[in-house]
């Protein structure tokens, strides 16, 4: 399904393997060709676990980034049923780099929004690389009232680089819009989750996460700046960019380790870019076990939780 990455390599023989022997099935299935199928699976599987079980942070920033991983308009299509996808701030624009809409989940009415980058390239320019201009923002903040005003649950999925900087961007008012989701979902009378299924970078990523309940799945990073940011800003190079995400601790074990996200939702052996069915029935159990977890808290316990939560990140007990 995917390409495979530098240290990918061992494993994409396997894959090639299986692809011949599934052509080979369909033409003329024998028991000798599904027995040496089963054993190229359970080897490739294997090895998707061991290689995938001792990834460095750099090597996770690039699964966090492959283009054929799971985006947010996947996991709603894979998890979703009704889903109605909603467009415009009702001040400039649509902006394709956030998509949302309500949809139901195991027969709830909820509210999703989230990120999208997009696969091939003609989509990824659509949707600029998934850093979504103001009125995405302003859209998403559109869809915060509906969920509060109707009482829906409210899912995001965090997945993008950052918000597009640009100065048309800035002059259309980036910071502002990004600082009112901030507010806006710091006093949402409604259970918010979160989760960062991609790359969540910087502020671009936390006017979609601030939440009763943040997730993270397990190959995905969130960091106040990507390591080709924080290189080119420390050593002027974005060369040294694995060394900066060794520094910035940005993995889902980093950040469940401090105290700042609430749960690791795993993934398949390999990422959730070689088993989308797999990736998304993870994601689908741990949005419905935490939805389970916010059932019948009064709104004020809701904001009040939500508050203590952030209020709690970086404290520290002087030596």
């Amino acid at each position: 399904m995917s390409a495979a990455l530098e240290f990918e390599r061992p494993l994409a023989e396997l894959r090639r393997r299986l692809e011949l022997l599934d052509k080979q099935l369909a033409a003329e299935p024998t028991e000798e060709a599904a027995h040496e199928r089963r054993q190229v699976a359970a080897e490739l599987d294997q090895k998707a676990r061991e290689l995938y079980g001792q990834l460095n942070r750099w090597q996770k920033v690039l699964v966090a980034r492959h283009l054929k991983r799971p985006q947010t308009l996947d996991y709603i299509k894979a998890i979703c049923t009704d889903f109605v996808e909603l467009h415009g701030d009702r001040r400039y624009g649509d902006d394709k780099a956030i998509v949302g809409g309500p949809a139901r989940l195991d027969g709830r009415v909820v509210m999703v929004i989230g990120h999208q980058r997009g696969h091939e390239t003609k989509e990824c320019i659509e949707r600029n690389f998934g850093s979504p201009h103001p009125e995405g923002y302003r859209k998403a903040l559109r869809l915060f009232a509906q969920a509060e005003k109707f009482g829906m649950p409210l899912i995001t999925f965090l997945d993008t680089p950052g918000a597009a900087p640009g100065l048309e961007d800035e002059q259309r008012g980036q910071a502002w819009a990004l600082a009112e989701n901030i507010a806006a979902l710091c006093e949402l009378r409604i259970p918010v989750i979160s989760t960062v299924i991609g790359e969540g970078g910087s502020g671009g990523a936390l006017a979609l996460g601030v939440a009763n309940r943040l997730l993270m799945l397990e190959h995905a990073v969130f960091s106040v700046a990507t390591p080709d940011a924080a290189a080119a800003i420390l050593w002027r190079d974005s060369k040294f960019a694995p060394q900066a995400a060794e520094a910035l601790k940005l993995t889902a074990q980093d950040l469940y380790d401090l105290g700042i996200i609430d749960r690791i939702v795993p993934e398949p052996p390999g990422g959730a870019h070689s088993d989308y069915a797999a990736a998304a029935a993870f994601l689908r159990q741990a949005l419905l076990d935490e939805l389970a977890l916010l059932d019948g808290l009064p709104p004020n316990r809701l904001v009040a939780e939500r508050y203590e939560k952030y209020r709690r990140i970086g404290t520290y007990l002087a030596g």
